[in-house]
This record gives C-alpha cells, sequence and structure tokens, in this order.
C-alpha cells in the first residue's frame, strides 16, 4: 500500500530508536484529538469512549516507554462505532474527521506498544488522508503541507514545541471541520 507518508520520514521510523516513534505518533495522535473529543462530545452514551480517547492521547506523550496496556486499549476503542463498518458507510462531515480521528489513535497505540513503524506510518497516513480531504473541501487550506511540516519536526530531534505545535494545529483543524458542518 501506497502511503502519504514522505519516504525520509518513513525511514526514519523504520531506522530510528522506539522513543522516535512513540513521539511521532504522540504528536499525530495530539493534533487528531480535538476532531474526535469535540465532534462525539454531547453524543448520548459515549463518555467512556472520550475519556479513554483522552487519557489515551494523554498517555501517548509518555514516549520514554511503551504503553503497558497498549493492546488492551485498542481492544477497546476497536469498539468505537467510528471503526465498525456499516452498510451505509460514512456519509457525513463530522462521521469522517471522527472516523480518521478515532484511526489515528487506534494506530497510534500499536506503535506506541510496540514500537512497529508500519504501525507508525499507518498513524501518519490516516492524519494526512484527513487533512488532504480537509483541503480539498476548504478553499485556500494548507492542512496537508502542515501535517507533513509537523510529522517531520517530530522526527527531526529538535522536538521543542511539538506539543504546543500539535495543539495549536488540532485547532485550526477542528474550526476548519465544524466550518464545514450543516448549520
Amino acid at each position: 500500500m501506497q502511503t502519504l507518508v514522505e519516504e525520509a520520514l518513513e525511514v526514519s521510523l523504520r531506522d530510528g530508536q522506539g522513543e522516535a516513534v512513540r513521539l511521532y505518533v504522540a504528536a499525530c495522535a495530539e493534533r487528531m484529538a480535538p476532531l474526535f473529543v469535540v465532534l462525539r462530545a454531547g453524543v448520548p452514551g459515549r463518555e467512556a469512549d472520550l475519556d479513554l480517547y483522552l487519557e489515551s492521547v494523554r498517555n501517548l506523550w509518555f514516549a520514554d516507554r511503551p504503553l503497558a496496556d497498549a493492546a488492551e486499549r485498542v481492544r477497546r476503542l476497536d469498539r468505537f462505532p467510528e471503526l465498525r463498518p456499516n452498510e451505509e458507510g460514512i456519509t457525513d462531515v463530522a462521521d469522517t474527521y471522527a472516523f480518521f480521528a478515532a484511526l489515528c489513535l487506534r494506530y497510534a497505540l500499536l506503535a506506541h506498544g510496540s514500537d512497529n513503524a508500519d504501525d507508525a506510518v499507518s498513524c501518519g497516513h490516516a492524519a494526512l488522508t484527513a487533512m488532504g480531504m480537509l483541503d480539498q473541501n476548504v478553499a485556500g487550506a494548507s492542512f496537508l503541507a502542515e501535517e507533513h511540516r509537523l510529522q517531520s519536526l517530530s522526527l527531526s530531534g529538535d522536538v521543542s514545541g511539538l506539543w504546543d505545535a500539535s495543539v495549536t494545529a488540532g485547532r485550526e483543524r477542528l474550526r476548519a471541520v465544524v466550518g464545514r458542518l450543516p448549520r
């Protein structure tokens, strides 16, 4: 499968140490988190899902060690409606971006628990795919280019400001997606 993750980043992920993989996926998940959290906030019966999502993203930033319970978190995440196919498919804006955010977190947890570069690449690919779609639907947007830049930054060795940049990017994405929601 061809991914949107730049080849040099894929090589870096495959050659990198576990902490580099874990930091990369933590940053990707952080940037996608507002899409899931805000688009699912207030949905009846989703409180535990939101708690799992938020706690998982927070724990991903402990990049110095793999998450001991990553596999259990993935099992719980796999029960989210966003990751359970149905006959209608995904048809609206909120569901589309909540799906990509859940998928990104799923691969982030897998990579964080195992240091598997393939899972990290899939995590980055999910974020890039979502941002490419957003660019196609928002005039003059450059979310895909920004995601590429931030993914490179997370593997550059100089990660100062990465969390702040990821939080800011996540908020900007959310504003763009909310602007596309039906009124």
